[in-house]
């Protein structure tokens, strides 16, 4: 019953002008489709009675809210004290220059999306970034570049494995491969 209660449509089914509940059908929206896409908006906006303009400026308002899907891995750089003087300014554009994104975009191939954070609690590991939930420390431009290179290499050959058919193999009673 909680889950149908938080769902995007049964939320909007329920709105009774009450005001306050643009937040609430934001969130919805963001749990539902993993972002707010303009369709939700426009949406939101016609059930509700507030303008597209009035919706949207509640969503860029608040960092909470995102306007675009997010990529496979979060890449969360930290930009907290410690990070910050042992030079996260150049792991955070080395991400950038690496990925062909600024902080709070995502790839194209829709693989990393980039965040910074004012701390991830791993100040004696500093500079750090966490991907997903792997926690990468002590960072180097260079070790940065390889870390995102292995992860795009990793993911295409998932993404290879995935395409190639599936062969059965049969064994004979010896245990040598049936041709």
């Amino acid at each position: 019953m909680a889950e149908r209660e938080d769902s995007f449509g049964y939320r909007l089914w329920r709105y009774d002008g009450t005001p306050g509940e643009l937040i609430p059908l934001l969130q919805s929206a963001q749990n539902h489709f993993g972002y707010i896409p303009r369709r939700a908006i426009s949406y939101i906006s016609s059930v509700t009675g507030i303008p597209e303009s009035e919706v949207y400026g509640v969503i860029t308002f608040y960092s909470q809210f995102r306007l675009q899907p997010m990529g496979k891995y979060m890449i969360r750089a930290c930009d907290g004290t410690a990070c910050h003087v042992s030079d996260a300014r150049m792991i955070i554009e080395t991400i950038e220059d690496e990925l062909g994104i600024e902080v709070g975009g995502t790839t194209e191939d829709g693989l990393f999306t980039l965040n910074t954070v004012a701390c991830v609690g791993c100040c004696s590991l500093s500079p750090v970034i966490m991907i997903k939930d792997e926690t990468h420390g002590r960072l180097t431009p260079a070790f940065v570049r390889k870390l995102l290179r292995d992860y795009r290499r990793r993911e295409m050959r998932t993404h290879e494995d995935k395409s190639m058919p599936e062969r059965s193999q049969q064994y004979r009673a010896d245990g040598l491969e049936v041709q």
